[in-house]
């Protein structure tokens, strides 16, 4: 073991600021349905209702960004600076290009809300605040794409700096937009939109401005000419960014699937849904902090091609995302019952909530495995497999498995969580299973 526990401050040096970086991006989220939470469980669903179509369309742009990362890492493992400027300034053009697109398809999606079967009042106060974090979809891919590459440099500071900033302000803004403080008007849910969005562009510009204002980095985020298009780097970020953006579609559209399917049971299920998503999402982002460690510590090794080296980080990763994942599961099982009571009043969402807490605490294992193997085989530029994969394991197993517990066996809301236990399990067996694969491959 110690070939591995040695690389654990290493794995955690680079993981933390991305951590504290992705859960500022959920506290986001997460302070909107804490306040919003106040105003009554019919809000909570609302949000949720919003925040769910947002996610599911954003995993979009965030799998298609995550392609930069390695490619950064590995081309800077080469010290090949003048390819890593072409995938950052490629990068966040193509993020750029593509949150317009998403903007464009969350409003497309909004004409068919009402064949969803959600509560009419849920989603009356759902559609203004779906209509202002749309266009928050813009900032938050141009933000993604210039993190990435912050990250692949392993500078993951940066985004966590920026993210803090964008936090700090979407909290001051949510006080006073929905509850109507310091002589502003009592907004309630659409308030909770508007300040979500102010703090997205914040929390963009800050970023650019700490990557331009650093001597190394001033020059690679240049706008190129059309005349100047590197076309096989753009083919390379393309090839790459679209398998990883299926697969986070997949596993994102899996996840709010249970946010529709809770909403067609009642607005309690709908609201203690909402709670249980929130809390898993927190420990996720921490296991997607160890997840980017593996990407860009693998991508370097097989820059340098290190092999030995890259298959010890890797499984360090691994290792220490495991005892990590384990002690929140145990966490979860003792505090499942007052968690619930941060958000909202009603005893029923409290009790629902906190059943299905039961289940968050029982999945962190697989759910954090899957992430950092993931991480691992984006670092080996591995992408078109793991999509089939979560392919199967979401929508070929877990779907299926989710509408027929909650509904043709009546479990309601737990069955729908019993179902995302068992689509992340299967994941993370068959991810684990190709990751074997590979590490035998290279090592033969």
């Amino acid at each position: 073991m110690r070939q591995y526990t040695k690389e654990f401050s290493t794995n955690t040096k680079l993981a933390v600021p991305v951590i504290i970086g992705q859960v500022g991006q959920v506290a986001v989220g997460i302070v909107d349905n804490l306040m919003v939470g106040k105003l009554g469980a019919t809000s909570l669903a609302a949000v949720s209702l919003g925040n769910g179509i947002f996610f599911v369309v954003m995993s979009v742009v965030l799998g298609f960004s995550m392609s930069i990362t390695p490619l950064t890492a590995q081309f800077h493992g080469e010290q090949n600076r003048k390819d890593s400027s072409k995938v950052a300034s490629y990068g966040l053009l193509l993020c750029g290009i593509l949150g317009v697109i998403l903007f464009a398809v969350i409003k497309i999606i909004q004409q068919f809300i009402g064949y969803f079967n959600q509560a009419e009042e849920v989603v009356e106060i759902a559609m203004p605040y779906l209509n202002v974090i749309a266009v928050s979809m813009i900032p938050y891919a141009l933000y993604q794409g210039a993190k990435q590459f912050s990250d692949g440099m392993s500078l993951t500071k940066l985004s966590m700096i920026a993210t803090m900033i964008g936090n700090v302000l979407n909290i001051v803004l949510n006080y006073v937009l929905i509850f109507g403080k310091w002589g502003c008007p009592r907004l309630g849910v659409t308030g909770a939109g508007i300040g979500t969005l102010i703090s997205r562009i914040v929390m963009f510009l800050a970023l650019y401005v700490l990557i331009v204002k650093k001597e190394e980095l001033k020059s690679f985020l240049k706008w190129p000419r059309a005349s100047q298009f590197d076309w096989g780097q753009i083919t390379k970020l393309l090839k790459l960014g679209f398998p990883i953006a299926l697969q986070l579609l997949f596993e994102f559209g899996f996840f709010t699937m249970s946010i529709f399917m809770a909403g067609s049971l009642s607005v309690s299920a709908q609201a203690a849904n909402q709670i249980a998503l929130n809390v898993a999402a927190l420990t996720f982002m921490v296991a997607v902090g160890y997840g980017v460690a593996a990407t860009v510590r693998v991508g370097n090794q097989l820059g340098k091609k290190d092999i030995p080296n890259m298959i010890r980080i890797s499984r360090s990763v691994l290792i220490l995302t495991a005892m990590i994942q384990l002690v929140f599961g145990v966490i979860f099982i003792f505090i499942r019952h007052w968690i619930p009571t941060l958000y909202v009043e009603e005893i029923e969402v409290i009790v629902i909530a906190s059943q299905l807490l039961l289940i968050v605490a029982l999945f962190q294992l697989s759910d954090g495995l899957q992430v950092t193997l993931l991480g691992s085989l984006r670092g080996l530029l591995d992408v078109k497999m793991p999509t089939l994969i979560l392919f199967i394991s979401y929508w070929i197993i877990g779907f299926p498995c989710m509408y027929y517990l909650s509904k043709v066996l009546g479990l309601g809301a737990f069955g729908i969580w019993i179902a995302l236990f068992t689509g992340l399990t299967v994941s993370c067996l068959l991810l684990f299973i190709r990751y074997s694969f590979l590490i035998k491959k290279i090592e033969a």
